[in-house]
């Protein structure tokens, strides 16, 4: 039987409930060849391409209604009923649905509702009882479903943006500026709030420093991490003074970073770049970026999650019984949503039950992907010299284009004076950190130049009222802290983060 078929048998037969418990063993049966054709025949590609609803009718029990308040309550009482139906059959009726808009997803409303379907196949396969002789399958299949679920999650964010501002030429101060907005608007302002380059990006955890200060008995505090990848002091103090208005920043600024974004004679190419930039033009015309005010759906949609109950297990078949269970079926081409980069491949649902989805390995994704949401870059990769520079070649800081005619002065000095005068005159408190930089990297070029920083921010400090704390002591600079010689990892951040609390001269905010 062809797919094309199969889809026309349930669209026709739609209120058959019978044929939504038949659709996996329909879905098991077909086959496929051993090599598959980058492009789908064209039957085939317009079945899959059609738009597949969901069968409301036979949900007709345990509904979140959205965008109906009048039937809330009413909705509400249907989901503290359990589904006596058979999670397995549900959720891989709703896997072929995400399969099927996965294939013609483009906008941003589109690949939020292949989430949305891969959210319930997941909910449905965990629901496979624990005593059902499929759990141990299931579980394999919520993993699958669940980086199918990233991956239509990560499409969702890449498929424009709900705010109308132009870029930076800078995606990542373009992703987090977005990030930060959004954040205020549902948390509320921050009351602290991180800044810097990639150094700080990653380098500081915020969720760790928040975990810490509540130990020191500052409750609830809200910590936003606005590191942004290639931010000098003078994309810093862009950011502060020109991006962000006063009413959006909060009282208490910790500027984590080093002695590179403060260094004048290196080439600023992401301040240039911001320059020269669409976003700058509204900026030095007075306008600042929003978001987008929320439009109401003009579609209601209905969602079904399952709800603890003791579960019929109908299924009309049973593994060990099957004789279409065979390890052929496990050869086939794997059932991937993950495109290979400006060549995507055409999603072969039929295969949606016995192939190994899986990461393609020539795929690679921006790690920005990864930042949580308080702004924060978690990185799991542990620095080893033995390693890393058979990866990439030794630089020395004579050849450091960061380092490059080394100057403490001229214009990153001008931005940081900028930024001292700036929060002092809105009462914010500033504390600049030095963060840790392995002794691989310190060569005697950087060495000298971090020794000379050093001096000048703890003059700078004394004269000027922010505080400086630097955070180069022996114990911070282990490896297994760093990704990179000179990034920190999630671990380092960690420690980073509970050494800053630490510090008695910072005066932290109360929430009153």
């Amino acid at each position: 039987m062809s797919l094309l078929s199969i889809l026309s048998l349930i669209r026709s037969t739609g209120r058959n409930s019978l044929v939504m418990t038949t659709v996996p063993l329909i879905i098991l049966m077909v086959g496929c060849s051993f090599k598959q054709s980058s492009q789908l025949p064209a039957a085939s590609e317009s079945a899959i391409a059609a738009p597949t609803s969901p069968n409301y009718e036979h949900l007709n029990r345990n509904k979140i209604l959205v965008g109906e308040e009048n039937s809330l309550s009413q909705n509400l009482a249907k989901s503290q009923t359990c589904i006596e139906e058979n999670p397995f059959d549900e959720s891989v009726k709703f896997a072929l649905q995400a399969s099927n808009l996965a294939q013609t997803a483009r906008s941003k409303p589109e690949w939020d509702e292949v989430a949305r379907l891969w959210l319930q196949a997941v909910a449905w396969m965990q629901a496979v009882p624990a005593n059902s002789p499929k759990r141990t399958f299931a579980e394999k299949k919520v993993v699958e479903y669940m980086r199918n679920l990233t991956y239509s999650q990560q499409q969702a964010a890449r498929s424009g943006s709900i705010s109308q501002f132009p870029s930076f030429d800078s995606e990542p101060l373009d992703q987090q500026l977005q990030l930060y907005l959004s954040y205020l608007s549902t948390v509320g302002k921050p009351d602290i709030l991180i800044v810097g380059s990639s150094r700080a990006l990653q380098g500081v955890d915020p969720a760790q420093m928040q975990q810490a200060l509540t130990q020191k008995g500052y409750r609830d505090l809200k910590i936003f991490n606005f590191g942004v990848n290639g931010a000098t002091a003078q994309v810093v103090d862009y950011i502060l003074r020109q991006v962000l208005t006063p009413e959006k920043l909060p009282k208490l600024i910790i500027w984590a970073d080093g002695v590179r974004a403060f260094n004048s004679g290196r080439i600023d190419r992401t301040f240039e770049a911001i320059m020269a930039s669409q976003a700058h033009q509204k900026i030095a015309a007075g306008i600042h970026p929003q978001l987008a005010k929320a439009e109401p759906s003009p579609q209601k949609k209905c969602y079904q999650l399952p709800q603890p109950c003791k579960t019929r297990d109908n299924s009309k078949f049973q593994f060990q019984n099957s004789n279409f269970v065979k390890k052929d079926n496990y050869t086939l081409t794997q059932f991937n949503l993950i495109p290979l980069i400006n060549n995507p491949i055409p999603i072969q649902s039929n295969n949606l039950l016995y192939q190994p989805s899986e990461f393609n390995s020539r795929a690679t994704f921006v790690s920005l992907d990864a930042i949580e949401a308080n702004g924060f870059l978690p990185l799991s990769d542990r620095f080893n010299p033995n390693t890393y520079y058979q990866q990439k070649p030794y630089v020395s800081g004579a050849y450091d284009g960061d380092y490059r005619w080394f100057n403490l002065g001229g214009e990153q000095a001008q931005a940081f004076d900028s930024v001292v005068a700036f929060t002092s005159a809105n009462n914010i408190q500033l504390v600049v950190v030095n963060l840790p930089l392995t002794d691989d990297y310190l060569d005697g070029v950087r060495w000298s130049a971090e020794v000379e920083f050093r001096e000048q921010m703890k003059q700078l400090s004394q004269e000027y009222g922010f505080i400086f704390l630097n955070l180069s002591e022996k114990a911070l600079t282990q490896y297994n802290y760093f990704t990179d010689p000179s990034h920190l990892n999630r671990y380092g951040a960690s420690i980073v983060a509970q050494t800053i609390v630490a510090n008695p001269s910072i005066p932290w905010p109360r929430v009153r």
